[in-house]
């Protein structure tokens, strides 16, 4: 595409001269715009005049005067038909507004997380997640119809602010509603199913190679979602530790049912579930300041606050300097996603062999060295470059994989979604600097390398540090995990292995 940039000046002008109009297109180039270091066409600078005498000598003269392009720019577009940059000429200074609009959007999810923790914590987990589902696919539509840079920009934000929602809020709903044997499968369960997703974007935009259409052919499988949302329930944990006993008597009544635990029909009561309320809640109300009111708290919130952000940082690094390796960057998106499929279900094995921290902590290691071993590794060698890269991003998606699932364990059932809000604002942050994280490759081109492989060591020795869920009850309230309440056995509510036969502490 770039090559292609200033072609237009200086082709005009040897038309209006009629002198060189026998000339190929690569000695056009030769006597238009001056070589890089490496030899290839710079792709934003011409000579002020034609460099005639290079077609016979290929030195140039230092003095010849180097201008930027003045005439605009003429794309390649054998790969795409239209993208942002070509759309409004991001190119050459304005090279690093395409990055920013990925960082843009990734603010807006950054916000959204924090907003929708909020909010799915105070109105519910269901009414927020379709508000999220219909906000995300508006403004995912409305963006491919943008008229100007701008307002592309502001509505990028908002559906990074809306489409948040679901993710966090989902999690939350999977992690409330099944039994300590079955978490660690829904949640990958849940992962595999971005893995899907990412797997099959490549094939997409190899179909659709205009971004408007493809921004609508993204936006629009969010109308399933919505239709299928009419069979989600709500958290019968968050039902219950708002007084809204009924409904929550409903949820769980027909989910044993639905299970055949006849037991459970028989004792599960609205005035059990009252108790519940007198116990671990009363009539407190809880924000995201309970996160750091207390000192186990704190730390938890500090621990995975810093896994999160190192997490999505060098995931999306790996995502984003997808172009860099040499390699068909279709083909390489989709091995990329590939690759998340043996990495994920490795999760539900690491998860009981290892534990979480190990786990957390073992993925984020092999992440870091793997973007260290890439530093060492010259460019010429991008199917070596690739395959230490694709192995990388394998390691990633087990950690991105165990981080969810991990930290809605960690979270009392009372600032869940709080925390799981402030986890996702944490790592949208990351995402949203990853970007520029990759500019800095124009200082040093191993700069991003290396400071996505330090963040990846770094908080592989913090994950470490995190408390052991394998097996436990989910956490209630934030006594629980400050070991203030006690159980029957006389430890913290969160450190009593339950029987599998008994299910959750509900059903």
């Amino acid at each position: 595409m770039d090559l292609e940039s200033s072609r237009r000046w200086f082709i005009s002008s040897l038309d209006a001269d009629e002198i060189f109009e026998n000339l190929t297109r690569e000695e056009r180039l030769t006597v238009s715009i001056p070589a890089q270091d490496d030899g290839t066409p710079a792709s934003c600078h011409m000579f002020s005049y034609p460099q005639f005498h290079l077609l016979t000598n290929s030195s140039s003269p230092s003095e010849v005067a180097v201008v930027q392009c003045q005439n605009g720019w003429e794309y390649d577009n054998s790969t795409f038909i239209s993208t942002l940059a070509t759309e409004w000429d991001l190119v050459c200074d304005k090279r690093a507004l395409s990055r920013l609009t990925t960082t843009i959007f990734f603010i807006g999810v950054m916000f959204g997380a924090a907003a929708f923790g909020s909010f799915s914590a105070m109105f519910g987990r269901k009414p927020m997640l379709l508000v999220s589902y219909v906000l995300g696919m508006g403004f995912g539509l409305c963006s491919a119809f943008s008229t100007s840079f701008i307002m592309f920009a502001v509505l990028r934000f908002f559906t990074g602010f809306t489409i948040t929602g679901s993710v966090i809020i989902s999690t939350i709903l999977n992690v409330e509603w099944v039994s300590i044997e079955h978490r660690k499968l829904v949640g990958v369960i849940d992962s595999l199913a971005w893995t899907f997703a990412f797997m099959g974007f490549p094939l997409m935009a190899y179909f659709i190679r205009d971004w408007r259409w493809l921004t609508v052919a993204i936006s629009l499988p969010t109308v399933t979602s919505i239709i299928t949302w009419w069979w989600v329930p709500e958290s019968a944990r968050w039902l219950t530790a708002n007084r809204r006993i009924d409904e929550a008597h409903y949820y769980l009544h027909k989910c044993a049912v639905m299970n055949c635990k006849k037991d459970a029909i028989v004792s599960i009561k609205p005035e059990n579930l009252a108790k519940i309320i007198v116990t671990d809640r009363g009539n407190r109300k809880y924000s995201y300041l309970d996160l750091v009111r207390t000192p186990k708290m704190r730390r938890l919130a500090l621990l995975t606050g810093i896994t999160w952000f190192a997490v999505a940082t060098v995931a999306y690094g790996i995502s984003f300097n997808i172009s860099s390796f040499g390699l068909n960057m279709y083909l390489t998106q989709f091995v990329y996603g590939a690759i998340e499929i043996p990495a994920k279900l490795s999760i539900y094995y690491l998860l009981d062999k290892f534990g979480r921290p190990i786990t957390q902590a073992g993925s984020l290691l092999c992440v870091g060295i793997s973007l260290m071993i890439n530093i060492f590794i010259p460019k010429d060698k991008s199917v070596v470059r690739t395959v230490i890269a694709v192995l990388g991003k394998g390691c990633s998606a087990t950690s991105f994989g165990t981080v969810i699932l991990y930290s809605s364990e960690l979270y009392p059932t009372v600032v869940r979604q709080n925390g799981m809000g402030y986890t996702s604002f944490v790592a949208r942050l990351g995402v949203s600097v990853a970007p520029l994280i990759l500019l800095s490759d124009d200082i040093w081109s191993h700069f991003s390398q290396v400071i996505l492989s330090s963040l990846g060591l770094s908080a592989a020795f913090v994950a470490y540090l995190l408390p052991e869920t394998r097996g436990r009850c989910l956490p209630e309230t934030i006594e629980d995990v400050e070991g203030i309440s006690k159980g029957t056995d006389d430890l913290p509510l969160q450190d009593q292995k339950v029987d599998e036969t008994e299910g959750s502490r509900f059903i």
